[in-house]
Parts: structure tokens; C-alpha cells; sequence
């Protein structure tokens, strides 16, 4: 089980931060061999959705209230360490993700764009495809919802 904390990017310590940008780096640069620029200064307006296993950070999300990224909330940069994904630790943290936006803007409604091999993934949490497969930083992604 995670050990779940959903802080303000002011709240988060250094360490935090460091482990967080870590597991990203990790898992989207290299991992998935592909260059882009992680570090978009929107963090800044997120709350940080973060996964604890033994105090290390081996599970992060970013959540927004909407209008900070899409029209509608969001969820983003979700990530989970590649040896505990066998653990389920992806739906702990798709879960908590989606309750700290209820929790914490009142809503619902809940965009996001999904690697396109992970449509199976989100649709087990209520997510439908809408539109079109479409390239973000060399790698398939589709647009979807929740409401």
C-alpha cells in the first residue's frame, strides 16, 4: 500500500522535489528514450500527488484545477518506478489522484492525455477516448475524460 501525500509545490521539501524529478527523469527521458523538456514551470500551479513506499517517492501525479492546464481538471506526469509497477501501485495513485481533484477542486470532470498504450489503463478508472491519436514529443497520446 502507498503511503499517499498531496501537497502544494511550496510544501513539497527539496528532497521531495529532487525524488520526484528523479522518478520523471527516470521513467519519461529515459525509460522511454525520449528527449523533452520535463521541467514547464506549471508545477508550480499543480498539486503534487505523491506515492511514498519505505519514505521514497515511487509514485507521483500532478493534478490541476481547470483552466491551469486544460479547460476541464487534469492529471498529468503520471509515473510509477518500473520495479513496483507489478504492485499496482499505478491504480493507488490514478485513484488518489482522482479523489485529491474532488477533494480539493470540487470537481469531476477530468481531462487528460494518455500515452495510447494506456487507454485500457484509464478506461478501468472511467476515462473514455475522445478524438484523434495525436504525436506529443515523439510518442503516441490520446485525449480523455472522466465526468
Amino acid at each position: 500500500m502507498l503511503k499517499i501525500l498531496v501537497k502544494s509545490f511550496s510544501e513539497i521539501t527539496t528532497s521531495q522535489l529532487y525524488e520526484i524529478l528523479q522518478l520523471r527523469s527516470e521513467v519519461f527521458v529515459v525509460e522511454q528514450d525520449c528527449v523533452y523538456q520535463d521541467i514547464d514551470f506549471k508545477d508550480q500551479k499543480a498539486l503534487h500527488v505523491i506515492g511514498l513506499k519505505r519514505d521514497k517517492v515511487i509514485a507521483y501525479t500532478r493534478i490541476f484545477k481547470p483552466k491551469d492546464y486544460f479547460l476541464e481538471a487534469s492529471i498529468g506526469r503520471v509515473v510509477v518506478k518500473k520495479t513496483e509497477r507489478k504492485f499496482n501501485f499505478g491504480h493507488q495513485i490514478i485513484e488518489a489522484s482522482i479523489s485529491a481533484i474532488s477533494t480539493n477542486f470540487k470537481e469531476t470532470t477530468i481531462k487528460i492525455s494518455a500515452q495510447t498504450y494506456l487507454k485500457k489503463f484509464y478506461e478501468s478508472h472511467g476515462f473514455k477516448k475522445i478524438g484523434e491519436e495525436y504525436l506529443e514529443d515523439g510518442i503516441t497520446h490520446i485525449a480523455m475524460i472522466k465526468k
